[in-house]
């Protein structure tokens, strides 16, 4: 799949109606592309075995979309198999009293993944340039002092998160940050869903139509964020949402591609280590 395509290319001004969230190209068989899904999340189940013993990068994935873009089932589906023991999952929620009383990136740095594991954020630190700019009176609350609360704040913004990826960056943290784009239509019948199904109920929540009112606000906030912070080292890539199914799979290509890019290998064993597993051999075999 040429995943170039839906990358953002650095400086890049991104009008996201210009890319369609049902598209599947350049796959038309739903079997085909889940086949290739779980030759795919085996792939993974190798690389990540590879990136803990070696210990040396740490990986970090980063999910946002609106409501029902499938940001959830999407990690289910495609980390499904890999060792929890090198994987750290984080949901970043409304923020705490104590998350308040320190920078807006502050909780971001508490949530890494640690060299040798993958650490997956389901929403993240751009939280703090899409929520918080549709609903000013969440900024209000953030206790910044009023003389820097200016018309250049989400430009600030943007330059700090920019400069905190790139500091990750340079001491090996490998990052992919994915936006899953639904349609409108689609979001309205996953919605649909959730109010129509019992075995659905539980993820509906009024919020979810609220916060769909204000479907064109976050489209232009979406789009001022991936422009500004899509880079070489932490790229931005617009997954086609609509079709679970493909957004699952462009996910895990993009993951196998950027783990191998560090060639990724076990570690070679020291003559004195060979000397132990000898010694091992020997005794188990008496």
């Amino acid at each position: 799949m040429d995943m170039d395509r839906f990358r953002v290319k650095p400086g890049a001004t991104i009008d996201l109606s210009r890319y369609r969230p049902a598209d599947t190209r350049p796959y038309v068989s739903k079997d085909e592309a889940l086949d290739r899904l779980q030759k795919g999340i085996g792939r993974l189940i190798d690389l990540q075995q590879k990136l803990y013993a070696q210990d040396r990068w740490a990986v970090l994935l980063i999910f946002q979309g609106m409501d029902a873009a499938g940001k959830d089932g999407t990690i289910r589906h495609v980390m499904s198999g890999l060792n929890p023991l090198g994987t750290q999952v984080f949901s970043f929620r409304q923020p705490s009293a104590e998350d308040l009383d320190h920078d807006f990136l502050w909780r971001t740095f508490q949530a890494l993944p640690e060299r040798g594991r993958i650490g997956i954020f389901n929403r993240s630190h751009y939280e703090e340039a899409l929520v918080v700019r549709v609903h000013p009176e969440i900024l209000a609350a953030q206790k910044i002092p009023a003389s820097l609360v200016s018309k250049s704040i989400w430009k600030d913004r943007f330059e700090d998160i920019n400069a905190m990826e790139q500091y990750l960056s340079r001491n090996g943290v490998l990052i992919r940050k994915f936006f899953l784009h639904v349609s409108k239509a689609e979001q309205r019948r996953r919605l649909a869903e959730r109010v129509d199904e019992p075995s659905k109920n539980w993820k509906f929540s009024s919020a979810d139509l609220a916060e769909r009112a204000k479907w064109n606000a976050y489209q232009r906030a979406y789009e001022d964020v991936l422009s500004a912070t899509s880079r070489k080292h932490a790229p931005w890539y617009v997954v086609p949402a609509d079709h679970k199914w493909f957004a699952h799979l462009l996910v895990a290509e993009i993951a196998i591609d950027a783990l191998e890019s560090l060639d990724l290998k076990f570690p070679s064993v020291t003559a004195a280590q060979r000397a132990m597993l000898a010694e091992a051999r020997r005794q188990l075999r008496s």
